[in-house]
């Protein structure tokens, strides 16, 4: 897959700001772990061009959700975020750009999850299916908005997953004997 994901940064983080910064250092730490467990893994046979613009959009739809300590401002619950970026790239044609957005929330989100918690998302299954979704969606529980500088272990990982329930602690433990 060829798609220029800075031109697509571009046109919806077209100002130099905090948010715009945020988003690129974010991402690119993503993607800089998610190209590393690639080359680490080779029998996984992940499309690297693929997973780069992957990581690198995964975020795209922060912008408008209101999250203020990360710069964003608008209305929406911030647990929308990967559904708004799944719409941005869904409507250029990018559909498996798109699913990766909705599924990076904490390991994915199953519509048990959704229905039981009350979550303002629709009633669907948002969880990693390809390996390239799977490798987003762990890579980034490495690296927090709200602490641009830090990275976490495995094990702060899966303990910062933990007030979503074991489910998703064993996925992403699961995720770590296959990408570690």
């Amino acid at each position: 897959m060829n798609v220029n994901y800075n031109e697509i940064i571009d046109e919806f983080y077209p100002v130099d700001d905090e948010l715009r910064r945020l988003l690129l250092r974010h991402s690119r730490q993503v993607a800089n772990r998610c190209l590393l467990i690639a080359r680490r893994h080779p029998e996984l046979n992940a499309d690297i061009a693929f997973l780069e613009a992957a990581a690198m959009l995964h975020d795209i739809g922060i912008r408008w959700c209101h999250a203020p300590s990360i710069f964003c401002t608008g209305s929406e619950p911030y647990i929308r975020h990967g559904l708004i970026g799944g719409h941005l790239l869904r409507q250029r044609g990018m559909e498996a750009l798109a699913r990766v957005c909705e599924r990076h929330t904490g390991t994915g989100l199953t519509r048990e999850q959704i229905e039981r918690q009350s979550l303002p998302l629709p009633s669907d299954d948002y969880t990693p299916q390809t390996t390239e979704e799977q490798m987003v969606c762990y890579a980034d529980k490495f690296y927090s908005k709200s602490r641009p500088d830090r990275q976490f272990t495995v094990e702060q990982a899966a303990q910062s997953l933990e007030k979503f329930g074991e489910e998703g602690v064993r996925k992403f433990l699961t995720w770590a004997g296959m990408f570690e």
